[in-house]
């Protein structure tokens, strides 16, 4: 399980797990429940990249980041670890 700490979102913290390039399981701290446990839905099986290239930049509310941005930067951040 690997986790990253937010910045600029309601959520606080994301944990997820990958094997093989492709995402096991995502769970968020704090935040949308309902609309963060879609997103973890969703992605739950997609490749990295895939998930990287279709969250990255979703902006909210003018923050310059949203809770998918966040993933995808934590998700780069794995795979440059």
């Amino acid at each position: 399980m690997y986790t990253y700490k937010t910045k600029g979102t309601c959520s606080t913290e994301i944990n997820f797990e990958v094997e093989d390039n492709i995402i096991k399981e995502v769970n968020f701290i704090r935040g949308c429940s309902g609309n963060l446990q879609g997103i973890s839905a969703l992605i739950k099986g997609m490749n990295v990249d895939d998930a990287i290239d279709k969250l990255e930049g979703i902006d909210c509310k003018g923050k310059g980041t949203s809770c998918p941005d966040q993933l995808a930067k934590a998700l780069k951040e794995w795979k440059n670890k």
